[in-house]
This record gives C-alpha cells, sequence and structure tokens, in this order.
C-alpha cells in the first residue's frame, strides 16, 4: 500500500494551491479518503474527507467554502483544491485512506501560506 501526496509547496495569502495524493496496492474506489493537516505544536486536524464513489463530503469548519476535496477513481488519486489560502492554513498535510478496521497514511506535503 502507498499514498504518495505531492502538491505542497509556499503560497502568499489569497493563493492556490491544488494537493494530489496517488493511491496503489488497495482497492481505491472502496476506500473513503480524507485530508489532515497538523500545524507545529498543534494536533493532527482533519480537514476534509470523501466517500468512495464521491457522494458524500464533509470539511472542517475553517475551511468550508475555501477548499474542494475531490477524487478520480479511474486515476486512483484524491484531490485537494486549496482557494483563498490564509497564514493559519500552513500545516504538513496528509492523505488518509479508510475503511472500516483498515486506514493508511501517507507521508505528508508540506504548505506554508506566507508572504
Amino acid at each position: 500500500v502507498q499514498l504518495v501526496e505531492s502538491g505542497g509547496g509556499l503560497v502568499q495569502p489569497g493563493g492556490s494551491l491544488r494537493l494530489s495524493c496517488a493511491a496503489s496496492g488497495f482497492w481505491f474506489s472502496g476506500y473513503y479518503m480524507s485530508w489532515y493537516r497538523q500545524a507545529p505544536g498543534k494536533e493532527r486536524e482533519l480537514v476534509a474527507d470523501i466517500s468512495g464513489i464521491g457522494g458524500f463530503t464533509a470539511y472542517a469548519d475553517s475551511v468550508k467554502g475555501r477548499f474542494t476535496i475531490s477524487r478520480d477513481n479511474a486515476k486512483n488519486t484524491v484531490y485537494l483544491q486549496m482557494n483563498s489560502l490564509k497564514p493559519e492554513d500552513t500545516a504538513v498535510y496528509y492523505c488518509k485512506a479508510h475503511s472500516g478496521a483498515y486506514a493508511y497514511w501517507g507521508q505528508g506535503t508540506q504548505v506554508t501560506v506566507s508572504s
């Protein structure tokens, strides 16, 4: 099983980034996919969640209206489109695959929002 995040980087406040998470080694469409983030000195928090076929999505209040989670099951990839970024969005972003008792994590990608 492998989850590989990409797309992080340095962006100015108000800017946008799109994160990708490429999955392999498991039945992708059978798993919920989530994005989490962890800022320095803080606990890891759930950012967004999407069901296996994409019919259900959920977001943390802090990102509603700014972030959009989506998935392409043909490419085994989940995305996080992040718009109107704020300095407080700075964190390492992780993707997670979960289904019942099974859960897999990626290694994370750094997002820094700063002028």
